[in-house]
């Protein structure tokens, strides 16, 4: 005997709707993120690396070739998920009933575009002049347009106070137009000025340290502030040291640009030292780590990243005195943008992602903890090697550098793997529908 079950559709509720249009946006963020983390980023990086050690010589390499390496990292990969993100919780806002759909899609391809065109100006090289400065103007409408729809939306009740994790997101978010600013400047004067597609070498290491110690580095803190209490079990935290370390990160940043060097490297680390004490991460857990549907390895994972954070800002100190060929700076450079950045990315990221992407579950606990084992791995390699080759000389570190490149590749293959596994499956509800309807219709 069949049965016929007739569903009664009602129309969607604004909330919902809302809801469902930002899942695709933050969808699409992230597979352009998870694009340029690969292919203009990852594969790229690897690439410049075996040039560097076939010729075991950094000056071997184009710096425009490092540059659109770098650009895609930052900008493409954790600039894109970043915008996604905050797309996404325009809809947690209580006075939100539709989602900015068309500001989501304009800003989401004048970014895109925008980092595309970046990294295949400094590659090629071909109509640079042009092209290197569009693609600043593309990058700043991008995020502008984001910035402006993001801040006219404030929660119900007119509630005048901000949580510590939210202050430290909005000022993050503020270095970040500045630092499109102060890029799309520099690319308009390189466009007139300069002779290659390259900027000058301190130049970029200028916003190159204005965009990781002014955008990531804190924006990762505040979202830490939030969800390490409720996800690993973390003590919660303490906001004096925690705004203490950020506003020395601002004095880091503006030491940098007056050339300070060796007080900067300094100044950061203390500032690290101080978030470290502020979000209590190597402190015992309060309570029981959330790690259902993940690997139990997650706490382990967060509290590794912030180990390499420390090693990159003591090797920072030690650049700062010792350095000659660039190898300690690179070192400690690696262990800030792989070490600290990527691995929370890829611990964080594989914990909540699925559940802003529709509720999803993570696709594979055992693909979570091989990608963050293998890029731990691949960044403890390089970063002992890098100062070992470039500045002593070591044979056998040339030849291991490209081996933790591909150690690398291969993590970032196995994370990006496991996203779009995710992404792939049914909404966790849909699939209970799914199995309901499946369990019914076989016992009809």
């Amino acid at each position: 005997m069949k049965t016929n079950i007739i569903e009664i559709s009602s129309p969607e509720e604004p909330r919902i709707r809302a809801e469902r249009q930002s899942q695709t946006l933050v969808e699409v963020f992230l597979a352009s993120g998870l694009f340029f983390l690969l292919l203009p980023g990852t594969f790229l990086g690897v690439w410049n690396l075996i040039g560097i050690s076939r010729h075991e010589a950094l000056a071997a390499l184009s710096p425009a070739w490092l540059q659109a390496h770098g650009q895609a990292q930052v900008f493409g990969w954790v600039g894109s998920f970043i915008l996604g993100i905050g797309f996404y919780s325009l809809t947690k806002m209580q006075t939100t009933r539709t989602f900015p759909v068309g500001k989501g899609w304009t800003s989401w391809s004048l970014w895109t575009t925008g980092v595309a065109l970046r990294w295949l100006g400094g590659v090629t090289g071909w109509h640079w002049r042009w092209i290197l400065p569009v693609s600043g103007l593309l990058e700043f409408g991008g995020f502008l347009l984001f910035f402006l729809t993001v801040r006219r939306h404030r929660p119900a009740g007119g509630q005048s106070t901000k949580a510590a994790w939210t202050i430290l997101v909005i000022l993050s978010t503020v270095v970040f137009l500045l630092t499109l600013v102060i890029n799309t400047v520099a690319l308009f004067w390189l466009a007139l000025t300069g002779s290659n597609p390259a900027l000058p070498h301190r130049l970029d290491l200028q916003l190159v340290t204005m965009a990781i110690w002014g955008v990531l580095v804190p924006a990762i803190w505040g979202f830490n502030a939030r969800w390490l209490p409720i996800f690993a079990g973390f003590a919660q935290p303490r906001t004096q040291w925690l705004f203490s370390g950020y506003a020395l990160s601002l004095a880091g940043i503006a030491l940098v640009f007056l050339n300070q060097w060796g007080i900067s490297a300094v100044v950061l680390a203390i500032s690290a030292l101080l978030a470290i004490k502020g979000l209590q991460v190597w402190s015992p857990a309060v309570q029981p780590a959330k790690v259902h549907n993940i690997h139990p390895s997650f706490p382990l994972f967060l509290r590794i990243a912030y180990v390499w954070l420390l090693i990159a800002s003591l090797l920072g100190c030690l650049a700062a005195l010792e350095d000659r060929s660039g190898g300690l700076w690179g070192a400690s450079r690696h262990a800030l943008t792989v070490g600290f950045v990527a691995v929370m990315v890829f611990t964080i990221g594989q914990r909540v992602l699925p559940a802003f992407c529709g509720m999803r579950v993570l696709w594979s606990k055992e693909l979570m903890f091989w990608s963050l084992a293998l890029l731990n791995l691949g960044c403890l390699l390089r970063v002992s090697m890098e100062p070992m080759a470039y500045e002593r000389d070591w044979q056998i570190a040339w030849r291991l550098l490209p081996v933790s490149a591909v150690i690398e590749l291969t993590a970032v293959t196995l994370f990006a793997l496991n996203l779009v596994g995710t992404l792939m499956q049914k909404p966790a509800h849909l699939r209970q529908l799914s199995d309901a309807a499946s369990d019914t219709g076989g016992a009809l």
